[in-house]
């Protein structure tokens, strides 16, 4: 839906609308937000809301601190949830400079730069189909979130299993009541993980779609008494959360992964693609897998790829390709989790499929037996490497590959790069209760 300033002030005069917030994306994918009362939204959408930057981790010094919020008029949607007294909407925001130029930290603009670049080599759509996984733990006494699961479900389990399944029921309503167009609703593999899908849309949508999703996850599950969370590995010995992404490219409305008649009905820029991707993903994995918990995992045996390698039937391998042909034809990557900024995670996979686009790349052939039962031995011989163990070897990796930093900018690698070696040094140097519980008597 198109919406225009009228429009939307008839929509916020009929639904009682009495206060308005802001929603940006900083460099690690938190939402941030800036809440005005109803007086001040000309203001906002002319552009003049600003806000200090050097408030924002990896945004600017104190010395360059003012920043302008653009709302994205599109975004308009208004939370259901909030009181009948006086409703809260909100608009999703494009991050300016001073003089009305775009801001290079803004993750949401880095997408759409890198969007541009596609559009150049003739390509009018990136869709986004993703799949993010989250935990639910019971609260506490005192509304903190404890270790306790809601339920003890498996794949596919429901009530009296299921003790999420209210709570995911409402969690599915409320996102439809926001226009999200929701395509199944289950139980995870774990213990008390659930998945929801939602349709796929063109990247920015899809990303701005992935932060409205994670809000309305986390609030509907306490008002059920639970803490929903998209940390990725949460418990020990159980699968983690992951958030696979499906990506296909459209020329003239034609999907041109799409081929009837080449290998496995892929077309030779889908080949290109994938080997794009094959090529940077250690260069990537520090932004699709963005925190120290993040490597917990991506371990063999708990259906995450931890190997480089693709497929066109079986899940263990970094890259699927779904069976699915005709306009639904894609290629999805399952290492991406859901702590990534949705922003910077497809920016960077979209410049490592077009990178091989362009140097016209060749994959190797795909691997059809399960990774993970291969020896070291069988792995070397297929080409086959790992993905980066910890973080600190994936940031490395992304200090080497010049096409992932160009195409996140100088302003973001560097910023990004010195939080998470702050990240790192601090998990480091921590003592950890499984080292007590190791060496305490021992030593």
């Amino acid at each position: 839906m198109g919406y225009t300033r009228d429009n939307i002030k008839k929509i916020i005069e009929e639904e009682n609308v009495k206060f308005i917030r802001l929603q940006f994306t900083d460099l690690l994918g938190t939402i941030k937000n800036v809440e005005i009362p109803l007086s001040q939204l000309d203001k906002a959408l002319d552009n003049e809301m600003v806000f200090d930057g050097s408030s924002i981790q990896g945004f600017v010094r104190i010395e360059e601190s003012d920043m302008k919020l653009s709302p994205d008029l599109d975004t308009f949607v208004i939370f259901p949830w909030t009181s009948e007294k006086g409703r809260v909407a909100r608009f999703i925001c494009d991050i300016y400079k001073p003089d009305g130029t775009p801001f290079e930290g803004c993750p949401r603009y880095n997408l759409k730069k890198n969007l541009k670049i596609a559009k150049d080599m003739g390509y009018d759509a990136f869709n986004i189909g993703t799949e993010p996984e989250f935990f639910l733990f019971k609260l506490d006494e005192r509304g903190e979130p404890s270790l306790e699961l809601n339920d003890k479900g498996g794949y596919f389990d429901l009530a009296p299993t299921d003790l999420g399944e209210n709570c995911r029921r409402d969690i599915v309503l409320e996102l439809e009541e926001m226009g999200f167009e929701i395509e199944a609703s289950h139980h995870e593999g774990a213990p008390g993980q659930h998945e929801i899908d939602f349709k796929y849309s063109d990247a920015v949508k899809h990303a701005d779609d992935i932060q409205t999703f994670k809000l309305v996850v986390k609030t509907i599950a306490r008002k059920h008494g639970l803490h929903a969370t998209f940390m990725p590995k949460p418990l020990f010995g159980v699968n983690g959360s992951g958030m696979h992404c499906n990506m296909s490219l459209f020329k003239d409305n034609q999907n041109v992964f799409l081929d009837e008649n080449g290998p496995l009905q892929l077309s030779e820029t889908a080949y290109h693609f994938i080997a794009g991707i094959l090529e940077h993903a250690l260069g990537f994995t520090a932004i699709t897998n963005p925190i120290v918990n993040s490597y917990k995992r991506l371990v063999p045996g708990y259906e995450a790829p931890s190997y480089v390698a693709w497929s066109g039937t079986n899940r263990s391998p970094l890259i699927r390709v779904p069976n699915s042909r005709g306009l639904s034809t894609r290629v999805e990557v399952r290492s991406v989790d859901p702590s990534a900024n949705p922003y910077m995670a497809l920016s960077v996979l979209l410049a490592a499929g077009l990178s091989g686009i362009k140097s016209k790349l060749q994959p190797p052939t795909g691997v059809d037996c399960n990774v993970y039962e291969m020896d070291k031995k069988e792995r070397r011989e297929n080409g086959i490497i790992e993905l980066p163990a910890t973080l600190k070897d994936a940031l490395e990796e992304l200090k080497k590959d010049k096409v992932i930093q160009e195409a996140l900018g100088e302003h973001i690698v560097k910023n990004f790069i010195e939080s998470k070696e702050i990240e790192w040094d601090m998990f480091r140097t921590q003592v950890h209760p499984w080292e007590r519980e190791q060496y305490m008597q021992m030593f």
